[in-house]
């Protein structure tokens, strides 16, 4: 793992290494609502999603699935995560439901909404909202 810890602080992302935080419903695999966590025993994961997001995690970067999942159904998604072989650090579950977030952060904050395949990344210009100076 890349993690620099300093006097019991937060880990601290070496050079060149990426901390990508990723959805799994509708993202990584079909999208399973908190309602029928039972269809996650038959959806499969995107081929193109479990081969970029484990070749990101052995580049070195930090892998965190973020779910809107609940605390009842971690052990059932640790579960499909492990039988499919995805590679992660961290799982955070209760992301808030829909889609309209606004992160609003000291740091930057990259976003990159998936639109049905995972490949490599490219730098694009896109419109984006900012504070008032």
């Amino acid at each position: 793992m890349e993690l620099e810890f300093k006097n019991n602080e937060s880990p601290v992302l070496k050079d060149g290494i990426k901390n990508y935080l990723i959805d799994i419903d509708g993202t990584i695999t079909d999208d399973v609502p908190n309602e029928q966590p039972e269809r996650m025993e038959t959806c499969l994961p995107f081929p193109d999603a479990l081969a970029t997001l484990n070749k990101w995690f052995d580049q070195g970067h930090q892998i965190c699935f973020f779910t809107s999942r609940t605390e009842a159904h971690r052990e059932v998604t640790e579960n499909w995560l492990k039988k499919h072989g995805f590679k992660y650090h961290s799982l955070l579950m209760g992301k808030p439901r829909g889609g309209n977030y606004h992160w609003i952060d000291n740091h930057i904050v990259r976003a990159t909404r998936y639109e049905g395949k995972f490949t490599d990344l490219v730098e694009s210009d896109a419109k984006i909202e900012v504070f008032k100076k």
